[in-house]
């Protein structure tokens, strides 16, 4: 029982920790010995006995003097206080060193505790990860699964939108300045003229890319369950560790244990496992949606109806309707807002000037007081505190005066941008009406006009309600 504290297994060696907690076990034995040895080695500064004859004893006996006896008791004394003052100082030690060493095991084991709950909480959480990727799997497999059979039962003729896409993508190229950007709307049309020029090309190779695809959701499918299964494993022995105390049933030593390394991974590689099946899972889902996304494109093409793409250019229009209508509207606020500012510098400046100008006259009165006092004569040319006032004064005009023509040329300058900010924001306004125009007049316009009959052909009612 003592050995499990050792180092090395192959080193094994009895531990230093008593078997017993009674203090007597590991205390030094005290006795007549020891004391009197202890004593004779602090009673060395005494001096030597003197011989003396005994009248009663008729024999010489040994005698100290009184100052020997002095001595002696001091000695005792000092040696008492001093081993006092040790055993105080050792039995303090004591008591820190089993503080520390009792806070420090309960610390340890607290933490390996707390870590084992962690780690039980980080197995659930990947383990419901990979469960919820499983059931969405499921879902997506069961989707592809019925895609692929409407599928293989559609095969019409194909009509399109394709001249309107086309022509809205030339509309949007009369868009002016900053407002020509690769936006949603131009990939969402982009895609919805690829689309329908590759529909026949998809629709010979759709089904064998869905036979494909759906042997790539059972690989990745069966990788996580795998994975969830292990989960499930780990998460409930470490869950059983996590609830082990010290009274708890079935302890007992394992020696050379904590030396015992048959792990497979580490806490990176473990989370990246499983982030990696889980990432493989996402993937294939998210190939098998686009692949949904093709077919339901296809199916909707050979009926001559593309739903999804129509839809979706659609809404892109109208979301950047919206966000064109709303920058127009800010860009309005934020002129109003500059033109307000300009009329505001322009007051403010109005009023520096307005300031620096009423600055002369204190100016002069100050001047011209310092200069009628050099007339007086003899010893009333004194440096008094009315001359020195009308000295600060001076100064202090002239500063002022300074700081307000450096306050004008700033807000002069910020004049200057705030009417440039203003040309700038006028023009962009007119750019975004352009763009209103062309977006929601005429692309819009034509894509409203364009006939949507769900009734149009039989292969697409067919996709549309299975769908």
């Amino acid at each position: 029982m003592s050995m499990y504290m050792s180092g090395s297994p192959a080193l094994r060696a009895r531990s230093v920790t008593p078997a017993s907690a009674r203090l007597s076990d590991y205390m030094p034995r005290i006795n007549d010995h020891n004391v009197s040895n202890h004593m004779n080695r602090s009673a060395g500064a005494l001096g030597h006995a003197k011989t003396y004859f005994n009248q009663a004893m008729k024999s010489l006996v040994s005698r100290y003097s009184k100052n020997d006896w002095e001595n002696s008791n001091m000695s005792m004394y000092q040696l008492s206080e001093r081993e006092r003052k040790l055993g105080e100082r050792l039995r303090g030690d004591a008591y820190q060193a089993i503080k520390a060493t009792d806070q420090r095991t309960r610390n340890r084991q607290a933490s390996n505790t707390k870590r084992l709950g962690e780690r039980t909480n980080d197995i659930t959480f990947w383990k419901d990860e990979l469960t919820k990727e499983m059931h969405t799997m499921d879902t997506e497999t069961d989707n592809l699964q019925t895609h692929k059979s409407i599928l293989e039962k559609a095969y019409a003729d194909t009509k399109n939108p394709l001249s309107i896409a086309e022509e809205c993508l030339l509309q949007r190229e009369k868009r002016q300045g900053i407002d020509q950007v690769h936006d949603h709307v131009e990939k969402t049309l982009t895609r919805e003229v690829d689309a329908i020029k590759r529909c026949q090309d998809k629709m010979r190779r759709a089904i064998e890319k869905a036979h494909i695809q759906l042997k790539m959701n059972r690989a990745a499918q069966h990788a996580c369950d795998k994975d969830s299964k292990d989960k499930f494993h780990a998460q409930s022995l470490d869950d059983r560790m996590h609830q082990m105390r010290n009274t708890s049933g079935g302890l007992g030593f394992h020696p050379g244990i904590e030396n015992l390394d048959n792990t497979v991974t580490v806490p990176y590689s473990w989370v990246k496992f499983t982030q990696e099946n889980i990432a493989r899972s996402q993937r294939e889902r998210e190939n098998s949606e686009r692949l949904r996304g093709e077919i339901d494109s296809l199916l909707r093409a050979c009926a001559n109806e593309m739903w999804s793409n129509f839809n979706t250019v659609n809404n892109s229009f109208n979301t950047r309707i919206q966000e064109a209508n709303d920058a127009k509207s800010k860009l309005q606020a934020n002129l109003q807002w500059t033109t307000n500012a300009i009329r505001k510098m322009e007051c403010s400046i109005e009023a520096l000037r307005k300031a620096i100008h009423d600055k002369e006259q204190p100016m002069k009165v100050a001047q011209t007081r310092l200069n009628e006092r050099t007339h007086r004569i003899n010893v009333e040319l004194c440096n008094d505190p009315v001359m020195k006032g009308l000295q600060t004064e001076v100064h202090e005009i002239r500063e002022s005066v300074r700081i307000l023509k450096e306050k004008l040329r700033q807000e002069e300058n910020s004049l200057v941008g705030l009417l440039k900010a203003k040309a700038a924001l006028q023009h962009d306004i007119s750019v975004k009406e352009n763009s209103l125009m062309i977006d929601s007049k005429y692309c819009l316009g034509m894509r409203n006009n364009m006939p949507m009959d769900p009734q149009l052909s039989p292969i697409f009612k067919m996709s549309y309600n299975s769908l």
